[in-house]
């Protein structure tokens, strides 16, 4: 007899608290890029606890496997942990204790999947295969699937398929949205660095104004999408940290600009690039200065596998009724490093509605904002949604 979506949800429910208490545990110490010593520690403990042999592949990568009868087959889970330097304004009984904040909702990620392992745990004897367990740093900085890739997260066992869930913050509670094909955009993160000679004030013919020539490549830097990209191709350029000076009265040596291009277009990205670095070098020449642009990291666009994801969503709607899944042929802007997994296997990537205002005056604040806060009540569903679809298509296959 196969597995049912009763008797998952059943267990999910059963392990509803456990599933709470890491979430906010996770959620009071959060954490910032590739290195997470509380958070990784506390995820292998807790899989330790379960009976697993977690393993760190990198740092703070961590991996675990469980297999039932061993068919050959493999499913990756894979949920991530790091947080954003935002501080946190929500007043929550467990907010963050330190100057970091899990606004885009990887406390929770991380949380569901240990609520799977413990699902799979009791109904490992109904596996036919392996799931592979992965909880990953930096996703935000978008240097850890990457990473994880290296390590050789794909190996020993090899996965057939590949599975995460994303929090959405304005979606309504439970609601599955499953996106065939390119989901969301690639994205790669840019700095500019403006360099002038420092002076006075009050003499500014001395020196070499960075800020002055910061500021004109800001200003150009927006036309490239408005006047050189075709209003049929999506592509979003923003410049969000712009920093140089440290007092009023002094002119200073340079000024660190640092933002994303957005495109579901690879060559498209590498076009805007250039044309960034191009408008950089020629506006600080002509005002006397210098301007160097680097890459800092990039994520490419998360494609999913339409039959995966077409297979995905009828599991979900087994677990949860016909209206609790979505499937879109499109997708957004937003970026995801987990997008470097579906150029690797098939994969399908889901995201899980975490509220809307008009459900709670708290919840539908946007992802990344100090004040969001998403409905605990789907950390049960999300747990429910890797178990059942993992043991569903090792099943099925």
């Amino acid at each position: 007899m196969g597995v049912e979506a009763g008797t998952i949800m059943e267990a999910a429910e059963r392990v509803r608290d456990d599933i709470v208490s890491d979430r906010r545990e996770l959620h009071r110490h959060p954490e910032t890029g590739a290195c997470l010593p509380k958070t990784k520690e506390y995820v292998k403990q807790c899989l330790i606890g379960m009976g697993y042999e977690p393993v760190e592949i990198c740092e703070s990568g961590i991996v675990a496997t469980i297999t039932g009868k061993d068919s050959g087959r493999c499913v990756l889970l894979r949920a991530d942990m790091d947080a954003l330097k935002v501080k946190e304004r929500t007043e929550l009984s467990f907010q963050s204790e330190n100057d970091n904040m899990h606004a885009c909702g990887h406390d929770m990620h991380a949380a569901m999947l240990l609520g799977a392992a413990r699902i799979l745990k009791e109904h490992q004897s109904m596996l036919n295969g392996t799931v592979k367990l992965v909880f990953q740093p930096d996703e935000e900085g978008f240097t850890g699937a990457k990473t994880m890739l290296a390590a050789g997260v794909l190996e020993n066992p090899k996965p057939d398929i590949g599975i995460a869930l994303h929090v959405n913050s304005g979606t309504p509670s439970g609601l599955v949205l499953c996106g065939k094909g390119t989901f969301m955009a690639g994205c790669t993160l840019f700095r500019i660095i403006v360099k002038g000679v420092g002076c006075h004030g009050a003499m500014p013919e001395t020196g070499v104004d960075p800020i002055n020539i910061a500021a004109h490549i800001y200003l150009s830097v927006q036309e490239i999408v408005s006047r050189e990209i075709a209003a049929k191709s999506p592509a979003v350029v923003t410049i969000g940290k712009f920093a140089g000076g440290d007092a009023p009265n002094i002119i200073p040596q340079q000024v660190i600009m640092e933002g994303t291009i957005r495109t579901f277009d690879r060559e498209l990205t590498a076009q805007i690039m250039k044309r960034i670095g191009e408008i950089a070098k020629s506006t600080a020449e002509a005002f006397r200065g210098e301007a160097l642009l680097e890459e800092i990291s990039s994520a490419p666009p998360l494609v999913n596998d339409p039959e995966l994801m077409t297979q995905m969503s009828g599991y979900v709607a087994e677990l949860f009724g016909e209206k609790s899944t979505v499937l879109l042929e499109g997708g957004g802007m937003g970026s995801e490093d987990f997008a470097s997994y579906t150029y690797e296997l098939p994969c399908a990537y889901m995201l899980l509605g975490a509220g809307t205002a008009q459900e709670n005056a708290l919840y539908g604040k946007p992802m990344h904002n100090e004040k969001v806060v998403f409905n605990e009540d789907i950390l049960v569903k999300g747990a429910a949604i890797h178990a059942y679809c993992a043991m569903k298509w090792l099943e099925a296959n």
